[in-house]
């Protein structure tokens, strides 16, 4: 495994329950401050094998990249059972709850 990759899911790892975290923020913390895409692709293939909380790193916007019916609605739940609270609009307060 590449250092960035482990970096990655270390960090990942890292974030506590009912914070969360970005795909850029845990690249940047990573060394790597402009590969939030590769910090997807590495969710999506090591979440499993590595137990992470994947559910708790969204996007720069504050908001859930996965769509509707493709994981969206999963999302939600588990950071809404953890407290995070999002307003009408779909938005996560990234003052309030980022790591």
């Amino acid at each position: 495994m590449n250092p960035f990759t482990q970096a990655v899911i270390e960090n990942i790892s890292r974030i506590p329950k009912g914070r969360i975290s970005t795909y850029g923020r845990i690249a940047e913390l990573s060394g790597n401050p402009r590969a939030a895409r590769q910090v997807s692709r590495i969710l999506s293939t090591m979440s499993d094998k590595y137990n992470l909380p994947w559910y708790r790193v969204i996007n720069a916007q504050g908001r859930i990249s996965l769509k509707p019916g493709m994981g969206y609605e999963e999302q939600r739940r588990l950071l809404e059972a953890e407290g995070i609270e999002f307003d009408l609009q779909g938005n996560i307060d990234l003052k309030k709850y980022m790591v």
